[in-house]
């Protein structure tokens, strides 16, 4: 997959996830998280690592409850995604 292909995939897939409920209106809330997790899957982070970057973006950074947001079912998705969109 090209790096451009894969960072739009992914702006489409948190976009869906939508965790702050604003992709309607701000297509781009959550670009800030496709490099770190582009470079993460590239590495062959499983769910947990996902889950965890996740978690803590969502707290720290855009300061919501982690907790309520379907964390763990958005890593198993993201990491699915990546196994089947790149050639192993």
């Amino acid at each position: 997959m090209k790096p451009l292909d894969a960072q739009d995939s992914l702006r489409h897939l948190l976009n869906e996830w939508d965790p702050i409920g604003v992709a309607d209106v701000v297509r781009d809330e959550y670009d800030c998280m496709i490099g770190p997790l582009l470079g993460r899957l590239a590495r062959g982070a499983g769910r947990a690592e996902i889950s965890e970057f996740l978690w803590f973006e969502l707290e720290d950074h855009f300061g919501l409850d982690p907790a309520s947001r379907g964390v763990d079912s958005m890593a198993n998705r993201l990491v699915f995604w990546w196994a089947s969109a790149v050639p192993s």
